[in-house]
């Protein structure tokens, strides 16, 4: 068993295997990216975001060791209260979230082990599938082996990206892992995979033959893997582009995006028409040109930081410099302050506090836990409607039906 903060990564990650399978040279290239980033002493510090969802891991894991009899109650009391005392994302937000992921675990345990009663069940597993990617291996948070069936779950516990299980290459490629050590006791048939997503309230499953998943792996995985293990093959720019590490710099995404901007824009700078009326758009250039603005957007964003990030470490652009941005007056020593307004101010204690504010409802949930706060302010919350937005027609929100009414929601929001 691996432990979740120990986990390494390989060069092929299942994790990025979204991306190295669509742009085969990214792999090689951030990589050797990273590598002059350690020559020179930088180490990008693991995000919040990541260790707060270590620790989620962590925590369940022990939960889990404790519900399959792994360790005694008396055991996983006590590194459930060491782990409450050390780390600091522990809440109530976060043992419910991981009640909602050990309960769905259990369930599958249980529904397997009806089947088959010897069936296999392993935590934090080490995958290996070299086989089909160099230097390829992962770690499963949970895999459940029985007669003919191979089921893996995954626990991802972020909120800002929904990620779903259907066709995803990193859960294909744990099965890939999982399959080839068990495969010869338990015959397996079938592979299921399922990620849940507790602060999204999704769990997502995807299903399998074994037969299809070897396919996979021989026929796209195996020759892309090695493609990517020698940094051949085309830049291909993308969705998958969003973690690169190299996103910033890429010649390919900037190509891309400049030539996605000149496609919508002549030469002379005015935005291209075909209609008998050059002085406006019609609905259906706009919409061309709103299909791609995010990109652009999102790649303008990317390279002003990256063009920071450079700047303050050295790097110069002709016709660009560094200064000092606009900033806040702040009081660096506060009790001090209010000794000295009092004293000398001519003011009474009271004057100097702003009112008290109730916390934001997040983090009141947080404190109070999402089932608990839910239960307890029922009726009190409530959630207006949300300002109106333009999104392609893949969006799963439900479109608004009235225009009019959209109009008028936000016109109130304005007002209040």
């Amino acid at each position: 068993m691996t432990g979740h903060s120990e986990r390494a990564h390989a060069l092929l990650s299942a994790s990025g295997s979204k991306r190295w399978l669509r742009c085969t040279p990214s792999a090689r290239a951030e990589g050797l990216y990273m590598q002059e980033l350690a020559n020179q002493g930088i180490f990008e510090p693991e995000s919040e975001f990541a260790e707060e969802g270590t620790q989620a891991h962590e925590y369940s894991e022990i939960i889990l060791d404790r519900e399959l009899s792994n360790i005694t109650k008396a055991q996983a009391t006590r590194r459930i209260n060491k782990f409450k005392k050390e780390k600091k994302f522990y809440g109530p937000e976060m043992e419910e979230m991981v009640e909602v992921y050990t309960d769905y675990v259990m369930e599958r345990v249980n529904a397997a082990r009806l089947e088959t009663p010897d069936a296999l069940v392993l935590i934090e597993q080490r995958l290996d599938f070299s086989e089909w990617v160099p230097g390829g291996f992962g770690t499963g948070d949970v895999l459940i082996v029985r007669d003919g069936v191979l089921e893996i779950i995954d626990l991802k516990y972020g909120k800002g990206v929904p990620v779903d299980a259907y066709e995803n290459p990193q859960m294909k490629l744990y099965a890939l892992g999982a399959i080839t050590a068990h495969d010869v006791l338990y015959d397996i048939q079938e592979v299921h995979m399922t990620i849940v997503q507790p602060r999204l309230d999704s769990i997502s499953t995807f299903e399998m033959s074994a037969e299809d998943l070897y396919k996979w792996a021989n026929e796209e995985v195996k020759p892309k893997a090695e493609m990517a293990d020698n940094g051949d093959g085309d830049y291909v720019p993308g969705e998958h582009c969003r973690f690169c590490k190299i996103k910033s710099s890429c010649r390919a995404r900037a190509d891309e995006a400049l030539e996605t901007a000149k496609a919508e824009f002549a030469d002379d700078g005015s935005i291209e028409v075909n209609t008998s009326d050059p002085s406006t758009l019609t609905d259906a250039e706009l919409a061309e040109i709103l299909f791609v603005v995010d990109d652009i957007e999102k790649w303008c964003k990317d390279i002003k930081a990256f063009a920071l990030d450079q700047a303050l470490s050295g790097t110069s652009y002709e016709g660009f410099k560094l200064v000092e941005g606009r900033s806040n007056r702040t009081i660096k020593d506060e009790a001090k302050a209010v000794e000295l307004l009092l004293e000398k101010g001519g003011v009474k204690e009271d004057d100097l506090y702003a009112p008290r504010k109730l916390e934001t409802i997040t983090n009141l949930e947080k404190k109070v836990g999402k089932k608990a706060f839910a239960e307890i302010l029922e009726g009190v919350i409530v959630k207006p409607p949300g300002k109106p937005v333009l999104v392609t027609e893949d969006d799963k929100r439900p479109a608004i039906q009235s225009a009019e009414s959209a109009t008028k929601d936000f016109a109130d929001d304005l007002l209040d």
